[in-house]
């Protein structure tokens, strides 16, 4: 995970916008961002996600609606999401916040052709081996 630089801004407004599905993070260097929780969720830290090394990232699918449950602060330096599909262990430091707001383009561009290189779309359920479809991004 991307720890704190001296260069990475603190955040000063956090908001989940339910209805929007965006969590609103504002920063000390007047920069704002409306990160979408599937962005979130896709990108997420955890070694659910992106494994335990490189090549290792899980892909991620129907996650389009996926709504965020609780939003809990880490020390001073990051905050852990609770997601609706269980997902709960990724933990979002500051500066990954603001890469995931100001890279937002660029990776939904990347995740779109993850997804495309696959055969598969931004809707349909994790496959898991055995076939059965699992709620839980494993």
């Amino acid at each position: 995970m991307a720890g704190l630089t001296a260069q990475t801004p603190q955040p000063t407004s956090i908001m989940a916008h339910q209805r929007s599905r965006v969590l609103e993070v504002g920063f000390a260097d007047g920069q704002q961002f409306r990160i979408p929780f599937e962005l979130m969720r896709v990108y997420s830290p955890s070694a659910d996600v992106q494994g335990h090394g490189p090549g290792q990232e899980v892909l991620q699918t129907g996650k389009r609606d996926i709504e965020l449950t609780a939003l809990e602060p880490v020390g001073n330096y990051a905050v852990q999401p609770q997601f609706s599909d269980g997902h709960n262990t990724g933990i979002f430091s500051w500066d990954y916040l603001y890469f995931l707001g100001s890279q937002q383009a660029e990776l939904w561009r990347k995740y779109e052709a993850r997804l495309q290189q696959a055969g598969m779309s931004r809707d349909e359920p994790i496959v898991v081996a055995g076939g059965s479809a699992c709620g839980h991004g494993h």
